[in-house]
Formats: structure tokens, sequence, C-alpha cells
């Protein structure tokens, strides 16, 4: 990992997908920084005076200045450390432009559903949450071979911006497949974005950062279960 950075500090969950992009960015960048795991059921003072709009992980920490949003975190990072390691948007601004509006679209067609599907009350909540994330992560495919031009990630050659907003979900991904009884990136529809998710995968980085799939899956089955039992009250 690169020195001179300046203090980078992230306050993070080990289950937050947000807070494993930003890891997967800082790792990328060959960074130092000290990780700080947050207790989110009893948030710290650091937490709640660096975010005090949203309240949430991840926050990063850079000369004690912070910085909340994941994709805002990792374009802070790309920007502000371009001569360390690789950069991860384009330097093409069209392609730039192309990256951002898929990096935007994980965010905003899949967390939703997604965050339903675990935080649903009802198996009738649940099954309509699932089904929309379903139809939401098809369009991906087409979002991969557009950024891809062929080669093996969606940034090319080497793994870039939106790799990393993605990659991000990875274990949660082949969680999600273990509850919901089916695959998320079926092969068979999705042939590109279900071999990309295992090249990405074995990366060596990413193997650092991604959570645990065995964790990753009991956390959601925590989820689910407690708000079941709230629905049941």
């Amino acid at each position: 990992m690169a020195g001179g950075n300046g203090g980078l500090k992230l306050v993070g969950q080990w289950a937050s997908p947000f807070v494993t992009r930003v890891k997967l960015a800082l790792h990328i960048k060959g960074l130092r920084y000290e990780y700080l795991e947050e207790d989110l059921g009893n948030k710290s003072d650091l937490l709640l005076s660096c975010n005090p709009v949203h309240k949430k992980v991840p926050v990063l920490l850079h000369n004690g200045k912070p910085i909340c949003e994941s994709q805002i975190i990792v374009q802070y990072i790309d920007e502000v450390f371009a001569g360390t390691g690789p950069s991860l948007l384009p330097a093409d601004p069209y392609e730039r432009a192309v990256a951002r509006f898929w990096a935007a679209y994980i965010d905003d067609k899949l967390e939703p559903p997604w965050d339903r599907l675990f935080r649903a009350k009802t198996d009738e909540v649940r099954a309509a949450a699932t089904k929309q994330l379903f139809e939401e992560v098809e369009a991906l495919e087409g979002g991969f071979k557009e950024c891809s031009k062929g080669k093996d990630f969606f940034g090319g050659d080497s793994i870039g911006y939106v790799d990393v907003a993605l990659g991000c979900l990875v274990s949660w991904v082949k969680a999600t497949s273990v509850l919901a009884g089916a695959e998320l990136f079926d092969a068979a529809k999705m042939p590109l974005l279900a071999a990309w998710m295992e090249r990405f995968g074995e990366l060596e980085l990413a193997r650092a950062v991604l959570q645990d799939v065995d964790a990753a899956v009991e956390h959601g089955r925590m989820l689910m279960a407690k708000n079941a039992a709230r629905a049941s009250n």
C-alpha cells in the first residue's frame, strides 16, 4: 500500500457493500488507510458529526475532513490521488459519462428493491421486491457490453469505475441467490455478467475486501427474520 496519503480513515460496517466499494477503490489505488468499524445500532459521535445529514456509512476522513456517500468518495479518491495507481474513471469525457450512468443505475435501480427484499415485513412485499430486482439486473448485461467493448471488465482490460460500483455487491449477489433460491446473475440470461462476476471475484484485491458469502447469507437471514418479527408484533 502506498504511503504519503495525508491520513485516511474509513468509517464503515462490515456488511455494507457501499463500504466495500470504498475499500475496493482504496486497494486499487494502493492507499493505506485506517478502518473504523461502526456499530449502527449505537452510532458513534464520530459518525454523527461527520455525516449529520444521512447518519450513514461509509465516511472517508482525509486529513480530518469527511467525505460521504460511496460513489462520491470513490470519485474523490480517483481525483485526489490521480498520480497514484490506475485511474478508475475513463479519460474520454463520453466514456466517463457512460461509466457514471451505469454506476448511477446500480444504486438507483438495484439498491431500492434489494433493500426492500431484506426489510420486507410480509412475503408478498418480499416477492414483489425480488421480482423487481431480478428485472432491473437484466439491463446490466447491455451495460457491460457497452462499457467493456468485448473485454473482461467494465473498464476494458482492467477494472474501472463501474467494476468498483458493481463489484462491491458480488458477495451480496451470491448471498441473495442463496436466499431467493435462484441465480441473480443467471448465466443463461446474462452470460457476460455472470462471467464478469466470476472473474471479478477471483481478483486478489476482491478476495481481500469482499464479505464472506456465508456470513452475508446469515446476516441477510437475520435482517429478514427481524423484520418478519416486527410485522407479527
